[in-house]
């Protein structure tokens, strides 16, 4: 379920019909989830809990019709390849990619063979796919390497328009949120006809948090829903004390991959800014980008697609595009911000319960208890009743 099926409002923006990053026109999600095998831990066989899952930013050839996009790091414990060349182009010239960390290779090498197919016969071409990651080791064979070509390829030939599957699914398969289940989850906002009506969706792969940090709606919700009420997946005798040849990731620590999606016409900059304030959403709901967390961000625009400007030659030697007045960002950075503490709560209240290897047991949030704390502080809504 999402959080608005339980009465739950987050900010004051409205979401797009499938509050989802889907609702931004042209963009595509697809996930190859994969679940095999349970008890102690061989590395090699399992168990296996991870995935992968693809964002396709427009419905043509990204390579050849590429994206104005920015990017921001508030933790850089993680990786996202590409980006140096997004920075450096202020342009998005791949598809997306998301996985768990030790397979960032197998789904960059396989998008740069997708990439390379997509394109016009009888060409030279180089790509530089982006691809992020967040650790899923604390329930799955991760040193295993489970992830195959053949398994982007299927997120790929599977990703459509619509809703999107969020919680134990695709890259967010094996990961843990503020100690409950998490995994992938997004949200989107509409913005007022005054504001240019445009519309920002975001897509999480949320796997960060210490359980007593978390708020909803600023309500302390993890000191409510304790480890006493719901189990965290390694005991605090655990970390201190981890099982031979297991690793208990330090409190806090784990890593959140975000990407933000809009129709509003930006350039490099103001991309750059968009993805920056989803640290601000991840910030709201009590992370403070641990040492131990990799929290990286995307954005991109769709409203200026760019031939020639991209991997192709020859190319044009201007190109005409839109840009929204700076003076209307605000009600950007608001949307994005809301989307992200959104997106959060529905990737844990989509997630069920999941047990890992060696037993391991990451505890889905539980909506009723979520409930019992936000109506304890008036915070169902984000606007405190008079």
């Amino acid at each position: 379920m999402k959080a608005r099926e339980l009465g739950i409002e987050i900010g004051f923006g409205t979401p797009g019909p499938l509050n989802a990053i889907t609702d931004v026109a042209g963009v595509k999600v697809g996930h190859t989830t994969i679940i095999e095998g349970d008890g102690p831990l061989i590395v090699g066989k399992g168990p296996i809990r991870t995935g992968v899952t693809i964002i396709k930013p427009h419905d043509g050839v990204i390579a050849e019709e590429p994206l104005y996009a920015g990017c921001h790091s508030l933790n850089g414990n993680g990786e996202v390849t590409g980006l140096l060349w997004l920075k450096q182009s202020g342009l998005l010239t791949s598809h997306i990619g998301i996985t768990n960390s030790h397979s960032v290779g197998t789904v960059r090498d396989t998008l740069a063979v997708i990439d390379t197919e997509e394109r016009q016969p009888g060409h030279l071409y180089w790509s530089l796919p982006v691809v992020g990651e967040t650790w899923d080791g604390q329930l799955s064979d991760i040193n295993g390497f489970h992830v195959k070509p053949e398994h982007v390829r299927q997120a790929y030939a599977s990703a459509g328009g619509g809703p999107v599957a969020e919680g134990n699914v695709g890259g967010g398969t094996g990961m843990v949120c503020y100690m409950f289940k998490g995994g992938i989850g997004t949200s989107s906002r509409v913005l007022p006809e005054e504001a240019g009506g445009y519309t920002v969706g975001v897509l999480v792969q949320a796997n960060f948090g210490s359980r007593g940090e978390y708020q909803v709606n600023g309500a302390p919700v993890g000191q409510h829903i304790n480890e006493q009420v719901i189990p965290v997946p390694f005991p605090p005798e655990y970390e201190k004390n981890p099982a031979s040849g297991a690793f208990a990731v330090p409190s806090g620590g784990g890593s959140i991959v975000g990407i933000a999606a809009t129709d509003a016409p930006l350039i490099p900059h103001q991309c750059d800014s968009l993805a920056q304030r989803i640290g601000l959403g991840v910030a709201r709901t009590g992370n403070s980008g641990d040492h131990w967390s990799g929290d990286i961000f995307l954005a991109f625009s769709t409203a200026n697609r760019l031939p020639g400007s991209g991997m192709t030659w020859p190319a044009p030697l201007t190109s005409n595009v839109k840009v929204l007045s700076t003076n209307y960002m605000d009600p950007l950075y608001d949307a994005v911000i809301e989307a992200t503490m959104e997106a959060i709560l529905n990737a844990q209240l989509a997630a069920e319960t999941m047990v890992g290897r060696d037993g391991v047991t990451a505890h889905a949030l539980d909506p009723e208890l979520l409930v019992g704390a936000l109506r304890q502080y008036d915070r169902l809504r984000f606007a405190v009743q008079a």
